[in-house]
């Protein structure tokens, strides 16, 4: 019979973590990766649920589970942030997949996110497909700082059954993630190669704006809508200020800056 494990990164979200890993109790293993600065007692309430609790020092989400996956021994790996949780309709449809030998090799799952408290159905997030479930021995996160995902060797299906998200609940929350993601996305464009036009810095936070509100109906989210397609615009160009800021700091030479959020403790 298939088996799966959930692997859920631990860092400071004691309100959110129980929730969590009460959603996939039903899974045969809960893997824990818990980051060691965590210190307002997730780890704690991680191993109330699980006895494989391990700790191991954060860089980023994407080298994380890139240590954690060759050490899962089941067939199946879903992925799980501390801020998520499992519908009852998709934890069915999982263990359906998980125990058919016909079903694909990964598979993308709605998301459907919270954002200051309500839970928004444009913007954009309307279409939010993640690939979380996948075989084991197929999947690997690409080496990015932000926003990595799954690379799967094989065929790829898509879930409609909802896993929900609780983002960012408030300004400190959102801005002390802003400040790492915008880093960390400059720093890998950096490293890429990638430089800054004026067109990055101007035209392109507007077209975020517009995209997310008009064309993606941010409109019909209200407030929570109209503040949410603001700050998607201002993080673009906050990203691509950060990377001209890189590029004059290197004077365009081979040397590269040093990143200042390498080997901090929360979590993207």
């Amino acid at each position: 019979m298939s088996a799966i494990t959930v692997l859920t990164l631990v860092p400071n979200a004691c309100d959110r973590i129980d929730r969590c890993l009460a959603s996939v109790a039903w899974a045969d293993d809960l893997f824990c990766v818990v980051d060691p600065n965590t210190t307002d007692g997730s780890d704690a309430i991680a191993r109330r649920h699980s006895s494989h609790v391990v700790v191991h020092e954060y860089c980023n989400a994407a080298a994380q589970r890139n240590w954690a996956i060759p050490q899962i021994d089941t067939e199946w790996t879903l992925v799980l942030d501390a801020d998520e949780w499992v519908s009852d309709e998709l934890a069915a449809r999982i263990r359906t997949i998980i125990h058919d030998p016909a079903s694909c090799d990964g598979y993308l799952i709605r998301r459907r996110s919270y954002f200051f408290g309500k839970l928004i159905g444009y913007c954009g997030w309307q279409r939010d497909y993640n690939l979380r479930l996948f075989r084991t021995a197929k999947g690997r996160y690409l080496a990015r700082r932000v926003h990595s995902r799954v690379a799967v060797e094989g065929t790829i299906g898509r879930i409609d059954q909802v896993m929900y998200h609780d983002d960012k609940r408030n300004f400190e929350e959102y801005f002390a993630t802003f400040q790492r993601f915008t880093s960390w996305g400059a720093q890998d464009l950096f490293e890429s190669g990638k430089r800054a036009t004026l067109f990055d810095v101007t035209a392109r936070p507007f077209s975020r704006f517009l995209k997310m509100y008009l064309l993606k109906q941010g409109f019909r989210d209200g407030y929570h809508g109209a503040v949410l397609c603001g700050l998607g615009a201002f993080s673009v160009f906050t990203k691509y200020a950060k990377l001209w800021n890189l590029r004059r700091l290197a004077g365009g030479g081979p040397e590269r800056p040093s990143d200042p959020y390498d080997n901090r403790s929360a979590q993207p």
